[in-house]
């Protein structure tokens, strides 16, 4: 039995990774000085901000075709339910 993981899965991974990549390299930039360090203690908060910032206008370009892959995965299962939906419905109307 192979695991095959649904689209919504691994759009989130990919945008995990992107984020995660951003915050590393953000840092790391950070960390030499290529940018300010933040105020006082407020470093992480800084660089994390700073990740999402970059992170998710990334996530906009580069995954596009993962997001339409959910979007059809989110319409198809939304065309099921209301499928079921209906059918429960004329059973109940017929009985």
């Amino acid at each position: 039995m192979s695991f095959t993981p649904s689209a919504m899965f691994r759009y989130t991974l990919m945008r995990l990774g992107i984020f995660v990549g951003s915050f590393l390299a953000i840092w790391a930039l950070v960390y030499f000085r290529v940018l300010p360090s933040g105020l006082g203690d407020s470093n992480l908060f800084w660089v994390a901000l700073l990740a999402l910032v970059v992170s998710a206008p990334l996530s906009w370009v580069t995954l596009r075709k993962q997001r339409d892959a959910v979007a059809i995965q989110v319409a198809e299962k939304v065309d099921r339910a209301k499928e079921r939906l209906a059918a429960n419905q004329s059973q109940e109307d017929g009985v």
